[in-house]
This record gives structure tokens, sequence and C-alpha cells, in this order.
């Protein structure tokens, strides 16, 4: 894995976890931060040790949106250049949404702005019960374009339109309620919580779970119910033959854990 100097990437056995790493600033997002977080993923996806991916943030908060100074910056750009600064953000959510392996984030402190970009793009979100969210560029005259396609999928139409248009802080409670994240614990709670949940899928067949993912992907954003008909007989077909399809029929049918999973 390469070195990066806005995030920091560990790995735990088979456990992938990116930190967004500076902690001064609550973890606020700039361009360099954003180029990283595509590089970090696109590497994660190269990698067969890596089976889960936990995003994080250091420090106090998760992530505090995007950077004050690089808004600065921002703000001066003509439209082809906000226009390119745009895409790459886009890109990054796109990365994370389509990343192969599961993607959990662990929320905690402040989700701001485009933070709730990063938490939307993960497969499972958990928060701090204590965590202050907000959609809040409508405050400043902007919107929150890029992360929406995200947001969208997990809020829904009008709870979208809750959230982005008036851009209310609100606490983790909340955000589950909205769906924004799957469950929100106390912070003592939110550690034992995630463990689990990363158990639970170390006991899945990790080329399933890619393939559950790509499932996903294309009945929700690809094929209509007509094309679904052929699509996803044709993968069950296909799984069934796999090695890993044949290894875990032959596990339940004998009783037995299949290999993927440890002692």
């Amino acid at each position: 894995m390469n070195s990066f100097h806005t995030i920091e990437f560990e790995q735990k056995d088979d456990l992938g976890i990116v930190w967004l790493n500076r902690p001064e600033i609550h973890n606020a997002f700039n361009e360099t931060m954003i180029s990283e977080l595509i590089a970090c993923f696109e590497e994660i996806n190269r990698s067969s040790e890596i089976r889960v991916v936990i995003l994080r943030g250091r420090g106090k908060s998760f992530c505090a949106g995007a950077d004050l100074n690089w808004m600065r910056d921002v703000a001066k750009y003509s439209y082809e250049q906000n226009f390119r600064e745009s895409l790459n953000l886009s890109k990054c959510f796109f990365t994370i949404y389509t990343c192969k392996k599961p993607t959990i984030a662990v929320v905690h402190g402040a989700a701001i702005g485009g933070a709730n970009g990063l938490l939307a793009s993960c497969d499972f979100a958990y928060a701090d019960e204590n965590t202050t969210f907000s959609l809040s560029e409508v405050k400043i005259g902007i919107v929150p374009a890029c992360i929406s396609p995200y947001v969208t999928k997990r809020v829904g139409e009008y709870g979208s339109k809750e959230l982005m248009i008036t851009g209310k802080r609100f606490k983790g409670k909340e955000a589950e309620h909205h769906r924004l994240v799957n469950k929100s614990l106390p912070a003592e709670e939110l550690e034992a919580y995630i463990n689990g949940i990363i158990d639970l899928l170390r006991t899945s067949g990790p080329v399933a779970m890619t393939q559950c993912k790509n499932l996903i992907f294309n009945i929700s954003n690809k094929e209509t119910l007509e094309q679904a008909l052929e699509s996803t007989a044709k993968m069950i077909a296909e799984i069934r033959a796999s090695d890993e399809g044949q290894e875990g029929m032959a596990a339940f049918l004998e009783k037995r854990k299949p290999k993927w999973v440890k002692n």
C-alpha cells in the first residue's frame, strides 16, 4: 500500500482500516484527501488479503466536511476548474460505493456536509449517538450535489428534502431514524457492535460478498425488473458452479464450516 499524507491505511489480518488523518482540522477534506481516498480504495480492490474495510476518522470527529482553505481556493476557480474538482469528488464517492469488499463507516464527533457522502457511500454506517450531523451546504448558498446520489439512496426522496433543504443539525438517533446510518449507539457500545458485524462478515464467502454487492448494484442502478429475470438466474447458476459455491454447499450438507471460516 502506498504512503499517504491526509489518510492512513492500517491492516489487521483480513481487516483494512482507512483512517481520515487530519485530526487538527477535524478531518476536513481537500483535493489531496479526495485523491488519496480514491487511490487507497483502488488498491484495496486489488488486494486478495483484505475481506472487510472500515472507514473512520482520527481525533475528535469523523469528518467536518470541506477544508475551509480549499473552499477559499475553489471559490476563485473557473467553471472548468470547478467541474474537474467536483468530478474528482464524485469519483471518490463512487469508488467507495463500488468497492469490491464490504465497507463500514464508523462515525463519531461530527459528520458535516460532504462527510455524509463518505459515510453514505459505505455499505454499512454506524454512529456514536452523540455525533452531530448536518447537510449544511444550503446555508452557504450551494447544494449537496456530489453526495446526493448516495444520501438519497439511504434516506429516500422526502427524507433527503428535509435534511438537505433545511440544512439542520441533528444527532445520531435522528440519523438512524432517517436511515442515514444503520444504527446509532452509545460510544461505549459502538466498538463491540461493529466487531460483531465484522465477525458476521467473516463467516460469509469472500467472493459471494463481492458478487452480492454486484447483484445489488445492478438491480438498483442498471437493470429493469424484466432484465433482472435473466441476469439473476445466470448469476446464481454461475455461482453454484464456482469453487466457493461448491465448497459452501458441500459444507452445509456435511454440517461443517466452509474453508473460508477460521476456527
